[in-house]
């Protein structure tokens, strides 16, 4: 048996096509200091890496929000300096203004405050950084620093951020940062209008970005006996309530404890139905009425945790999976009958305790087809409202 994972593609461009867009010339453009606000840090305050380890930047812009964790382990200089820079308020203002649609965004040039003639865009606030090439990988969310071409040292205060991977840019630019919040405002932004240089018709407004302690995943800490919980499921067919077995799976408890507590399971779907076998739900991209959510930061694959004297009976809680026995992810399965198919290939990490009326309901809900496409998949939606961690 086997579960699919929805993946998205995203498109790669040359690494000339990037050069083009990452930097116009080599003019370097002035800029003037906003004034410090009130109980801020000085502007000239150091910030050690290790501090940078435990800080995230929230990038405001007119199209939304992103957060931003830094990588000081790879380059400390440019993490520490975007930190120093964003706690002054430095960016409060700029845009980003240069895009490839789900290729990148760049943005942090200081002329773009200031009124610049749009031939300068991306000219500003250069030759200010050694660089800090590393083995750091361009992927999907990835921050790194904006530079002259073939002039080494030459990175400053713009910075791009990578809307799909980019392994032609990997050991040619300083990457600092990785934003783990508001992917979908990234990809947003990085489909605005754009001339045939990439230069937007209009920049995208960065409003602040603010520097706040990065946050902590729930449960990251948790031990055997305070993952020991019962979570109770409300759908649009009755209440179903599970009990936990971090004994067996501590570490698919931990990742579906972390879901359920922050909301990313609520407004989710039951999404697939096969009678005499399983019911199954719990893929973001069945969210309603926005797939993303905040807590997308914290969706890891998860290694197997396959128990050999635990069998898939009535009313099993399990974790769906690829092909690949450590792909799963947030998909689970509630077993409708005893399926033995399954024992010690798939992780078991709980069990229904109440609520079995309403797997007989979701048993019996129509579908849209036997076979094809839509079979399997429930003719009404079946609803996970919400997901709740009983006291």
């Amino acid at each position: 048996m086997r579960f699919q994972i929805s993946n998205f593609k995203f498109q790669i461009f040359n690494l000339s096509s990037l050069i083009g867009l990452l930097v116009l010339g080599l003019m370097v453009g002035s800029f003037a200091q906003p004034a410090r606000k009130k109980n801020a840090p000085p502007p000239d305050a150091p910030v050690t890496p290790e501090e940078a380890s435990r800080l995230e930047a929230v990038i405001k812009t007119e199209l939304g929000e992103m957060r931003m964790e830094f990588f000081p382990e790879f380059a400390p200089q440019h993490a520490t300096a975007f930190i120093k820079r964003a706690r002054a308020g430095f960016y409060d203002g700029s845009a980003f203004h240069r895009v490839i649609a789900r290729g990148l965004i760049q943005g942090g040039d200081p002329l773009l405050k200031e009124n610049a003639p749009r031939a300068r865009w991306g000219t500003g606030g250069l030759n200010l950084l050694k660089d800090e090439f590393s083995e750091m990988k361009h992927i999907r969310g990835v921050v790194s620093a904006v530079r002259i071409p073939d002039k080494p040292n030459s990175g400053g205060v713009q910075f791009f951020v990578c809307a799909g991977a980019q392994p032609q840019l990997d050991g040619k630019f300083s990457a600092f940062g990785l934003v783990n919040e508001g992917l979908h405002v990234l990809d947003q932004i990085s489909q605005v209008d754009a001339d045939e240089s990439q230069k937007t018709v209009k920049p995208v407004k960065i409003i602040s970005i603010k520097i706040e302690p990065k946050k902590t995943a729930p449960y990251k800490d948790a031990n055997i006996d305070e993952m020991r919980k019962e979570v109770l499921l409300k759908t649009t067919l009755g209440d179903i309530t599970i009990a936990l077995a971090p004994d067996l799976a501590p570490e698919h408890v931990r990742n579906f404890l972390r879901l359920v507590e922050t909301g990313w399971y609520d407004h989710t779907a039951f999404h697939r139905v096969v009678p005499g076998f399983v019911v199954q739900g719990g893929m973001g991209s069945s969210r309603q009425p926005y797939p993303y959510h905040p807590a997308d930061r914290w969706v890891n694959t998860i290694a197997g945790e396959f128990s050999k004297d635990r069998k898939h009976v009535r009313g099993t809680l399990s974790m769906a999976r690829a092909d690949d026995p450590n792909s799963a992810l947030t998909s689970f399965f509630i077993v409708l009958r005893d399926a033995p198919n399954l024992d010690a290939k798939y992780s078991i990490f709980g069990k229904v305790v109440d609520g079995f009326e309403v797997l007989d309901r979701m048993e019996q809900a129509p579908r849209k087809a036997e076979t094809g496409i839509e079979k399997d998949t429930p003719l009404e939606r079946i609803e996970l409202i919400e997901a709740v961690i009983k006291p």
